[in-house]
């Protein structure tokens, strides 16, 4: 619980007055009764008209603050539970941006959603629930035990008899519905998943026809969902009928044998009127309990899954950089026999002892098969993963000894998967450099051939992207993304297949743009095509996570025989498509 107290001592206040307040509406409800037994017993047994309206004021008098108590207990409730909940929204969050690949490889994207919000709102709803109950229903046990114990103690041995019982009955039902409550919310993850799965590539299902393929993957998570949940509600729903069954039998026990006693003259009609309120106000506290208790287990689950992600160790970090204030100054890149896998257990790596060197300036081409290695060699560069063995050295230095931001700021990178954000063109570039001016702007689009094709829309860059740039083509999403990446000025820049949706004539376009507006910086090309690496300074081909070539092109079409079987196999689908 110490973790959460952070989030509890900013709205202290709130935490006390809540259930405070509440107190003051549950004396109201235990001495009520009291005042309405002493009317029926006094003022309606001796006619006593003045006395009756003393007392009646007295009950208008206690409802109002009773008002003032359940009005002001639940807005303090409300406002203590919310804003918990929002700051540690808001810490899960921050916790979640910091992840590395190898953190978010541990969640699904789906699970994060669902522990952001589901769960977040099941503890929510909990500390709610118990602010407003957590001294109202032990407040309304106590003081209603005691008024009956008061007004009858042989009567009020009846409620001691179902209280045991009720109690074993509660921690039965808990204890059955805890584990299902943790399976309910896995189902959930699942179902969140699959949703947005299939709302992030809704056109490549329609393209495919694949519409009643989804809505059968769909149907079969929402029926493990309703299942699970089915499962974990009828334990809970076993409580309410078995709480209003011991209600009515107590109450009825307690007519019974108070009737008894009116009719012996020991016990005052009024008396019973009241004694029968404490005892549904003794029954329904053990009901408030039981519900808060029942919440817990629920929101006990959520908040374990909650916990799992802030204990999550982040894997990359700036704790040990020896250069924190360092930033890449030349972009020269160097890697030292690494060697890296993504599952530490499996005996096959992904890059095995790889050696090269690039000096500022230089433009490397990296080749290779689907899966070779390519992609994952370029993310040891700005540290999205870190290497098993060997070193990654930028200006000479390993990129561990920077700063996870100085590191980034200098290495640009236009991922496989070009990812376009809601909101407008501009803004888009702008995250490569938030104060560039608007020729700054203009210029980075025209060196990525952009600018011709985002001024023929009406808005210009004004133009509003939806979400994940659907309302652009594959090739105008890749420029963009290498516009947002130029205006930042990089000093390495990794272009990871990111021409491949573009024509070879705008390609050449764009690496001759480069040789202006990137003339001091080290470039990174990743392509399928080798037209788009033939006038590199330097060539690596992959093969299997090995480099089996290295050097210029001439060098590795006489040298370098999978280099050959690329450079071949492509220009001979050129001549026979031409």
């Amino acid at each position: 619980m110490k973790r959460y107290w952070k989030y509890m001592k900013p709205y202290l206040p709130a935490f006390i007055l809540g259930p405070v307040l509440m107190i003051v509406e549950v004396i109201g409800e235990v001495v009520l009764p009291k005042l309405m037994a002493n009317i029926i017993n006094i003022g309606a047994a001796n006619h006593d008209v003045p006395y009756i309206m003393g007392m009646g004021a007295a009950m208008l008098g206690m409802a109002a603050l009773m008002i003032i108590g359940g009005i002001g207990g639940a807005y303090f409730a409300a406002k203590a539970s919310i804003s918990f909940s929002s700051d540690l929204r808001s810490d899960v969050f921050n916790k979640v941006q910091k992840f590395s690949f190898a953190n978010l490889d541990q969640f699904s994207t789906g699970s994060l959603v669902t522990r952001l919000t589901n769960d977040i709102t099941q503890v929510q709803n909990l500390l709610n629930m118990a602010l407003r109950m957590m001294l109202r229903a032990p407040g309304m046990l106590i003081g209603a035990l005691f008024m009956a114990f008061m007004m009858n103690s042989q009567l009020a041995l009846v409620v001691l008899v179902v209280i045991p019982i009720l109690i074993i009955l509660i921690a039965i039902i808990i204890k059955t519905a805890f584990p299902r409550f943790e399976i309910m919310q896995k189902k959930l993850d699942a179902l969140n998943s699959n949703i947005q799965e299939v709302l992030t590539n809704v056109r490549v299902i329609k393209s495919f026809v694949r519409e009643d393929y989804e809505k059968q993957r769909f149907a079969a998570s929402n029926e493990e969902l309703k299942q699970s949940s089915l499962s974990a509600f009828k334990v809970v729903i076993l409580n309410m009928p078995i709480m209003m069954f011991l209600m009515n039998a107590t109450t009825l026990g307690v007519v019974w044998f108070g009737g008894r006693q009116i009719l012996a003259g020991t016990m005052p009609v009024g008396d019973l009127t009241a004694f029968t309120t404490y005892i549904v106000q003794i029954l329904m506290s053990l009901m408030m309990l039981a519900m808060v208790l029942l919440q817990s287990s629920r929101a006990l689950a959520s908040l374990h899954r909650i916990t799992q992600v802030l204990d999550e160790q982040v894997s990359l970090t700036d704790e040990n950089c020896a250069f924190p204030e360092k930033r890449v100054e030349s972009g020269k890149v160097e890697f030292k026999d690494v060697s890296f896998k993504y599952y530490k257990e499996n005996k096959e790596e992904v890059l095995s002892h790889i050696t090269f060197q690039i000096q500022s300036g230089q433009v490397l081409g990296i080749i290779g098969s689907t899966g070779c290695g390519k992609t994952t060699l370029v993310q040891m560069i700005p540290r999205l993963y870190d290497v098993d063995a060997g070193q990654v050295l930028v200006d000479g230095v390993d990129v561990r000894d920077y700063s996870l931001k100085n590191l980034r700021d200098g290495v640009g990178m236009v991922l496989q998967k070009n990812v376009l954000f809601s909101g407008s063109i501009a803004e888009n570039l702008m995250w490569g450099n938030a104060n560039a001016s608007k020729e700054e702007l203009l210029e980075a689009a025209r060196a990525a051939q952009a600018d011709a094709f985002v001024s023929s829309f009406t808005e210009g860059y004004g133009t509003e992207l939806g979400q994940g740039g659907v309302n652009v083509s594959g090739g105008q999403k890749q420029r963009l993304c290498i516009a947002r990446a130029l205006l930042k000025k990089p000093k390495i820049l990794i272009l990871d297949d990111s021409t491949s949706a573009v024509d070879t004539a705008t390609e050449a376009k764009i690496r001759e743009s480069f040789s202006s507006t990137l003339k001091d910086t080290t470039k990174i090309i990743i392509a399928q095509r080798i037209s788009s690496v033939m006038e590199a300074d330097r060539i690596l081909v992959l093969d299997e996570g090995r480099i089996v070539g290295n050097g210029s092109h001439d060098q590795l079409l006489k040298e370098c025989e999978q280099y050959q079987e690329i450079y071949y196999s492509q220009m001979d689908r050129e001549v026979s498509a031409s």
